[in-house]
């Protein structure tokens, strides 16, 4: 992205649309004095692949949508400055896949002259039928089972930890148990605490 001035960034437009969804071709372009005067012609083309530009729409002072394939379905997102001169189509097809081309001309209204300035925006539009899954998703989709296999597996190690403390313990009460059984009953006797008369 390039800053041309404070309040406008040149941005690229998103480049996939999915089947009846409204797609935003994005066309910014700054003006390099904006604080002179400009008046501004604003051409949309389209090019399917193989084919040849054919005009679909044009901004001059006023909107003019050109009978195409698109009759209907493009819509101004243009701003105020004329800065960003972006059109919508709406309810993409499979058939709208192509290059289209944004033609920007500026002319700058000075005392002495009037230069023109030109620009132009290609975008490569592919339409999809369905949305494909963003590759952040299916990393985040893989990092949670991953967490959740060695979530599994420690909660498995620490179960059979603490039935082997258990068992352990267990055993060792038992023996202390057949040593107490074991011993002769006289030396049991003996152990009792003599009582004071």
């Amino acid at each position: 992205a390039g800053f041309c001035s404070a309040v406008c960034v040149e941005v690229p437009s998103e480049t996939e649309a999915v089947q009846g969804t409204h797609m935003k071709l994005l066309c910014i372009s700054c003006m390099k004095r904006e604080e002179v005067t400009a008046s501004t012609v604003v051409e949309w083309f389209y090019r399917p692949e193989g084919g040849k530009d054919e005009p679909i729409y044009e901004y001059r002072k006023t909107n003019h949508e050109f009978p195409s394939r698109f009759s209907g379905r493009l819509q101004w997102n243009g701003s105020k400055d004329m800065q960003d001169v972006s059109i919508t189509v709406l309810n993409v097809t499979l058939n709208d896949s192509g290059v289209y081309t944004c033609n920007i001309t500026r002319e700058f209204e000075f005392e002495i002259h009037r230069p023109v300035f030109t620009s132009s925006r290609l975008i490569h539009l592919t339409v999809v039928e369905e949305a494909g899954e963003d590759f952040t998703s299916v990393i985040s989709e893989i990092m949670m089972y991953i967490l959740l296999v060695f979530l599994t597996l420690w909660l498995l190690i620490e179960m059979v930890y603490c039935y082997r403390k258990v068992s352990k313990a267990e055993e060792a009460a038992q023996e202390n148990a057949t040593d107490y059984l074991a011993i002769p009953s006289e030396n049991k006797e003996n152990c009792a605490v003599p009582v004071e008369e």
